[in-house]
């Protein structure tokens, strides 16, 4: 049987947690230089420490430690740092996990054929 996990108080390491329906994990940086789109999942940030510039494509919103984000499937959008260091909580479906891990691993030239396996695409 599963059992909970309660991150509290965690100091110096990352949150992660993994279930069959959603993830979370904590994360730092940007994301993708691109815009791009999920078609069947949503994901959520919810930002711990700094500020990230969400894009879409019909403008950016800047959002500080505190706010959490949720993009719908569908909604085109990328996340870059704004200032300084930032920390912030992915909420994300198994699915989203496993593709960002084989872009990770994937030659520039060979994303537009990753993201179409997890129903995803680069927004020109």
């Amino acid at each position: 049987m599963a059992k909970p996990i309660i991150a509290s108080g965690v100091v110096g390491s990352k949150i992660a947690a993994s279930g069959n329906s959603f993830e979370v994990h904590e994360w730092s940086g940007s994301g993708p230089d691109y815009l791009h789109v999920h078609y069947a999942d949503d994901e959520a940030w919810h930002i711990l420490k700094g500020t990230l510039t969400f894009k879409f494509s019909d403008g950016e919103l800047e959002v500080s430690e505190g706010s959490t984000v949720f993009v719908p499937a569908g909604v085109p959008h990328t996340s870059i740092e704004a200032h300084g260091p930032t920390r912030y909580l992915m909420i994300l479906t198994p699915r989203l996990r496993q593709m960002i891990s084989e872009l990770h691993s994937t030659q520039y030239s060979a994303l537009g054929d990753v993201l179409k396996k997890f129903e995803s695409q680069i927004v020109e």
